[in-house]
């Protein structure tokens, strides 16, 4: 290919398939293209995933979605960021929050890096993320992350939605906007003579023909794993769990604005709070128990044990292809990977592939050297997010079960990971290290300190007075005031949700 493809045709709808063919149609609204969104009938989204990074606001925002037209169809509600409960055994870190960023984080991130490496230097002061960080503040006030008009300062957020409304939303305003929505299931994929995807044939015998293909078709990736035979790398070597039990609870006066992960004997359940329901979830490895087991976990977790409630279980496919681009294909979604949805990455992934490509074609057209380094930039952002997941299973100190044991001794571990570990029990600076060293990360130095404190992973304290040792010493009392006086101009989360 030479010049921009006129007839893109996408396999797969759900989350997946949707952003893409709106961002394509937003992104190149200017070229005469022609999208067809070919999406079965008989085939339902996995739904896992419903939670995201501030990711997803910048998707909605360069499509021209406002939060009020899309978040009340789709059941949402706006995450301030994620608490990890029981993941660390040690004294007064059995849970932290990892916060999203705002630009109040620059009045106390500099009280945060000073005390952290205090306090990796044995020296007693406070250590914790929890009270450095306006959005773990709002979190527990359950509060909403959209500042009154008075506050002239930027808070990041992501969301919480009903996955599959989320899909249906997407493919309204695809359709509205010119793609071509095709109920069909493809049976069969034809190749060109170089190895190219020509056509594909569904099971009412029509031949749907374009000139550039998208695989959204899940962990099967009938494209470009199927048809084109790209090797898949499997992540088990390090991320164990490729399992997990679904079961819904009813919802809660007050709504949430955190996804709360709580780690349980043979992986973690999640809990994401909806208008209209909580979601609830277990990730767990089927090396360590049965689906069975793994039920009976998480409804006694829930207070379930005796409901009628129906569990639906899940199977996930943990790693990623070796090129996300071949050819005339592009795989976005569960096609070309996924990591473990402990960190809400999935659509961040799918979001990021999409414009990486589109900036990639609009610069350097369908060039060889074009393709090959964007499958290292998505192959590194892959193994990035990889590292910071890995980190949370190496660094637990749990020993109740198997599973958590053998999680702490793995030796699979990146360079990149080894590095940034080794930067922290050295009480070396992690922010200047991190950049001297040029260690690519997909993760801020401030995320990692909020995963590395919050696990408490410090040496023992030293008997030495702080003031001899220091300096100075940070008055958390003046911090904890900053943040309680911002955190006065953010209302309550349920009437955030009240929308106009």
């Amino acid at each position: 290919m030479t010049r921009k493809p006129k007839n893109i045709v996408i396999l797969g709808g759900g989350t997946a398939g949707w952003i893409t063919s709106n961002t394509l149609l937003a992104r190149w609204s200017d070229k005469d293209i022609n999208i067809t969104v070919i999406e079965s009938p008989a085939i339902g989204t996995v739904g896992v995933g419903e939670g995201s990074t501030p990711r997803m606001k910048l998707f909605f925002d360069s499509i021209g979605v406002e939060e009020s037209e899309w978040m009340p169809r789709c059941n949402a509600t706006y995450k301030n960021g994620i608490s990890f409960a029981n993941w660390s055994t040690r004294p007064g870190f059995s849970r932290y929050f990892h916060p999203f960023a705002s630009q109040l984080d620059q009045h106390t991130i500099t009280a945060f890096y000073f005390n952290t490496y205090a306090r990796r230097q044995g020296i007693d002061v406070h250590a914790h993320p929890d009270r450095f960080f306006l959005s773990a503040s709002l979190s527990e006030n359950r509060l909403g992350p959209r500042p009154s008009e008075n506050f002239p300062f930027a808070v990041e957020y992501g969301y919480h939605f009903d996955a599959n409304l989320v899909g249906e939303f997407l493919r309204e305003k695809a359709v509205q906007r010119g793609a071509r929505h095709v109920a069909a299931k493809i049976v069969d994929v034809n190749l060109t003579d170089s190895g190219a995807i020509g056509s594909l044939v569904s099971d009412a015998g029509e031949t749907i023909s374009g000139d550039f293909f998208v695989d959204c078709s899940g962990f099967r990736g009938a494209l470009i794993q199927d048809a084109m035979e790209i090797p898949f790398r499997s992540f088990s070597d390090n991320l164990f769990n490729d399992s997990a039990v679904v079961l819904p609870t009813s919802q809660v006066e007050e709504i949430g604005s955190q996804t709360v992960s709580t780690a349980m004997q043979y992986g973690w359940a999640w809990e994401i709070p909806l208008t209209h329901r909580i979601g609830n979830g277990y990730v767990y490895s089927s090396s360590f128990c049965t689906a069975d087991d793994a039920e009976t976990e998480l409804r006694t977790h829930l207070g379930l044990l005796d409901s009628d409630v129906e569990a639906r279980h899940l199977q996930m496919k943990v790693g990623r292809i070796d090129k996300h681009w071949h050819k005339n294909c592009l795989a976005v979604g569960l096609s070309q990977g996924f990591i473990e949805p402990l960190e809400a990455t999935a659509l961040n992934l799918v979001c990021n592939t999409v414009d990486d490509f589109i900036d990639t074609v609009d610069a350097q057209g369908f060039s060889e050297s074009g393709q090959m380094t964007f499958n290292e930039r998505v192959n590194d952002r892959f193994e990035r997010i990889r590292d910071y997941i890995v980190a949370h299973y190496i660094m637990n100190s749990r020993a109740d079960t198997d599973y958590w044991r053998q999680n702490g001794e793995n030796k699979h571990v990146s360079a990149e990971l080894q590095k940034i570990l080794q930067i922290w029990t050295s009480g070396q600076s992690l922010n200047q290290e991190m950049e001297r060293q040029q260690i690519r990360s997909s993760y801020t130095p401030m995320s990692w300190t909020c995963l590395l404190s919050g696990y408490g992973f410090y040496p023992p304290i030293k008997p030495t007075p702080v003031d001899t040792q220091s300096g100075s010493k940070i008055d958390m009392r003046a911090v904890d005031e900053f943040i309680r006086r911002c955190g006065l101009n953010f209302e309550p989360h349920n009437d955030a949700l009240r929308f106009q």
